[in-house]
């Protein structure tokens, strides 16, 4: 189902540029307290979890309430340190719930271990994090929300997973749904700014692994690399086994995965998204019953910044997601 976003932006937010740049850079950092866990994992790895503080150790399992948990997973060079995430957490804290913030391979601070670290599609880390929990808290209700990249994630493996998702419901917002029209899309105009901050992050993960870590294939040169599909095509695609770029983003899009999904799922969208265009949006018949989709005129890349009265900034998907999670929940 696609229905109408309720978001109205704030009077002096209209333009998408200023939505994502105010929510993403201008914000002040959400004050939070996390407790970290190091997850090893079976193939010699680590994630990092970071937990809303709670009475016990995060990783204990002597956690058998049925408080409900919600996992968070960040976008492309994201972490704890994420305005949304941490503002969101915040939230879920307020609900009384347990929050986690699931660090992709290499995005807590600390390089991995492996040569592989995460991409758009690599649903495997998430789906060992989100059976773990569920067989560490079984009477605990789990959801999971997912931002930009994370989300495409997301949506991936909640379709992967079918009816036998251990999830109770999620959310998903600004996701690329199209890996390639994306590309295409951030590519041009001012577009381009965001894919030049974007690939300075990349370039940083890439070049600080490999100093720890022997590459697999011999490493481009990654100052000649000035677009993502450049990017993906000469470093993501090769290092986890696709023929290409266009192999890889085939692959890895979330599109083609929502019509499976079970599990009631929120996305929201913004029309007005700088890092894609128009063409990535799905389309009703794409959708499962499971999932409704919130569509709103303007909101940016996970801007979807309002304003209260008084003109003061309201971050409107700290109040639509939690609410839309326990209208869920407690169910």
């Amino acid at each position: 189902m696609i229905v109408t976003s309720d978001f109205k932006p704030a009077p002096y937010l209209r333009n998408p540029h200023l939505q994502t740049v105010f929510a993403s850079s201008a914000r002040r950092s959400p004050a939070l307290t996390t407790v970290r866990e190091r997850l090893e994992l079976p193939d010699g790895d680590f994630l990092d979890l970071d937990w809303l503080p709670s009475p016990d150790s995060p990783g204990s399992e002597s956690h058998s309430d049925n408080t409900p948990i919600t996992i968070v997973l960040h976008g492309l060079t994201g972490s704890i340190e994420s305005k949304y995430a941490r503002g969101l957490l915040r939230q879920i804290q307020a609900l009384g719930w347990r929050g986690v913030l699931m660090n992709f391979r290499g995005a807590s601070g600390e390089p991995n271990r492996l040569p592989k670290g995460y991409h758009s599609g690599e649903t495997g880390d998430f789906d060992y994090v989100a059976k773990l929990l569920h067989q560490r808290h079984p009477n605990a209700r789990l959801s999971a929300v997912g931002y930009s990249l994370g989300g495409n994630v997301l949506l991936k493996w909640l379709g992967e997973q079918g009816a036998d998702s251990v999830l109770s419901t999620a959310a998903a917002v600004s996701v690329p749904f199209d890996l390639e029209l994306c590309a295409r899309a951030i590519n041009k105009g001012l577009s381009r700014v965001y894919q030049s901050y974007l690939l300075k992050g990349m370039r940083r993960f890439a070049e600080e692994k490999f100093v720890r870590v022997e590459p697999p294939f011999t490493l481009p040169d990654f100052a000649q690399i000035a677009d993502f599909y450049a990017f993906d095509d000469a470093f993501t695609a090769p290092l986890f086994g696709f023929a290409d770029a266009r192999e890889y983003y085939e692959e890895s899009s979330s599109r083609k995965y929502l019509s499976a999904i079970k599990t009631p799922t929120l996305v929201i969208h913004a029309e007005d998204d700088p890092f894609m265009s128009p063409e990535v949006l799905p389309t009703a018949s794409d959708l499962s019953s499971a999932i409704r989709m919130e569509l709103s005129k303007s909101g940016g890349h996970v801007g979807f910044v309002a304003a209260d009265s008084f003109g003061r900034p309201v971050y409107w998907l700290e109040e639509r997601i939690p609410a839309f999670l326990r209208n869920q929940v407690t169910q």
